[in-house]
């Protein structure tokens, strides 16, 4: 089965007030439990936000490190989910449920495998 990201987009702002944000992380566990069950789960996780993040890049073959995001967004990553399921259609379906349960939009991509590299080489 092919691995696939599901990546919660988080926008800018205040977080929901605990009595919203409770009821969103049941719904949350409750999406992680179905996805155990179904054999598709791999790992899951939330990210702080982007000012606690720290760049390194490698100019003239020294390493440059910053304080904050790599890009400046109006959305940002704000967790992740890595399933396993046997095609864009399914990995879908459980974007569109992770969708509901977070109350956020979904980025689902596919995880590059050397088999999907179709060329003659």
């Amino acid at each position: 089965m092919k691995q696939y990201l599901l990546s919660v987009m988080q926008p800018p702002g205040e977080r929901p007030a605990p009595e919203i944000l409770d009821g969103i992380m049941r719904n949350v566990e409750a999406l992680h439990q179905e996805l155990k069950a179904a054999g598709a789960w791999v790992f899951a996780g939330g990210l702080h936000s982007p000012d606690t993040a720290t760049v390194i890049r490698i100019k003239d073959g020294d390493a440059l490190v910053t304080d904050g995001p790599y890009t400046e967004s109006k959305e940002y990553l704000g967790g992740f989910t890595i399933i396993q399921a046997p095609d864009l259609d399914a990995a879908l379906a459980w974007g569109e449920k992770t969708a509901r349960a977070t109350t956020l939009p979904i980025e689902v991509r596919p995880f590059y495998d050397a088999s999907d590299d179709t060329s003659d080489d």
